[in-house]
């Protein structure tokens, strides 16, 4: 499959690793240019292109940059880009820790439907809400007991069971997070919101996810955070996440 992914930080670089490993055709690019992603295209057997040349032809695209440099990307970039092509979104938002404020967001738009907004076309939500720690250290083979979950929402069946093929083959078991306007259940401090949980215990926490919540509870994750020390391990942020909304 040709694969062009946009960002090559935690979860697009580890997305583009695996997936070129994994013996796909994958272009790689960030608002830099080639020359600025070519060492790592390099090192993990992947071409290093701007961000045209990264999805021109491809069968599926992964969006994976900071969620406000979404309103940067150029208005046409998709216009040549067939509408069966799938196109995922991994981004999240965090205003008043990392991100400025987005005042649709703020009024409670759904993040992955601002984002295709943005883009003028239908997006996959996924790989959002998963560590990039857990992405890139703990998939596990099909079948394994106790194997992580990643929840996929989106409004097109054939791109969602694509994209849930994806996740499969990277390592973890493909939840269904529904159509992209209830993929808030898989927003920033949400239950199932990177808590390193397996497909039931995943499927519980999207089901009881309550609308209008986790904005509140987001804001609790800077004080939460600063009560971790300056470095806090994976399973420290794992529990930290886990205690925002425990599971009976």
């Amino acid at each position: 499959m040709k694969i062009g992914i946009i960002g090559i930080g935690n979860i697009g670089g580890t997305l583009a690793r695996k997936l070129a490993f994994a013996g796909h055709e994958v272009r790689v690019a960030n608002s830099k240019g080639a020359d600025a992603v070519r060492p790592f295209a390099e090192e993990i057997g992947a071409t290093a292109s701007d961000t045209t040349g990264a999805i021109s032809g491809a069968d599926l695209v992964i969006m994976s940059i900071p969620l406000p440099a979404i309103e940067k990307v150029p208005k046409d970039l998709f216009n040549d880009v067939p509408a069966s092509v799938p196109v995922v979104d991994t981004s999240n938002y965090y205003p008043g820790l990392r991100d400025p404020q987005i005042p649709d967001l703020d009024a409670g738009e759904v993040e992955s439907v601002w984002v295709s907004r943005q883009l003028g076309r239908p997006v996959i939500k996924a790989f959002n809400n998963i560590l990039a720690h857990s992405l890139a250290e703990l998939g596990q083979p099909e079948g394994s007991a106790g194997r992580l979950a990643v929840a996929v929402a989106g409004d097109d069946g054939a791109a969602k069971q694509l994209v849930m093929g994806i996740v499969n083959e990277v390592g973890f078991d493909p939840v269904d997070g529904g159509p992209l306007a209830e993929s808030w259940r898989q927003q920033p401090a949400t239950p199932g919101y990177c808590c390193d949980y397996d497909t039931a215990t995943m499927r519980k926490a999207l089901d009881v996810a309550i609308k209008g919540e986790a904005a509140k509870k987001r804001d609790q994750l800077v004080s939460k955070m600063g009560t971790l020390g300056p470095s806090p391990t994976h399973d420290d942020i794992v529990a930290m996440n886990r205690s925002l909304n425990p599971l009976q």
